[in-house]
């Protein structure tokens, strides 16, 4: 499954509203860590159906960024029943990704 683009208005009803849990990527075009993680997160999703994945470009959606306290991209984080599980922050490995998240 592709990593879907969310946005400050549709994040309520794909993230918190999601009955499965979400990994939202916190990111932005400019950021390079953000450009390496995003093909790790792109791999991820292809290889689970129990989770979803989506982007949220914090420069575009400063209000769901702000909201969250984003203050380090890339932040990854965990969505479960509309809150924040876990989370992971920087360019990370894969296997650390992946344990970070509850993967």
């Amino acid at each position: 499954m592709a990593v879907a683009d969310v946005t400050d208005a549709t994040f309520e009803n794909e993230v918190i509203g999601a009955e499965k849990p979400v990994i939202v990527d916190f990111w932005a075009p400019w950021c390079v860590p953000c450009r390496r993680v995003s093909p790790i997160l792109d791999e991820m999703s292809e290889d689970r159906e129990d989770v979803r994945f989506v982007k949220l470009n914090v420069d575009d959606n400063p209000a769901t960024a702000m909201g969250y306290q984003i203050t380090s991209i890339p932040t990854i984080a965990r969505f479960e029943g509309g809150q924040v599980t876990r989370q992971a922050v920087g360019a990370l490995p894969r296997n650390q990704l992946a344990s970070q998240l509850g993967l």
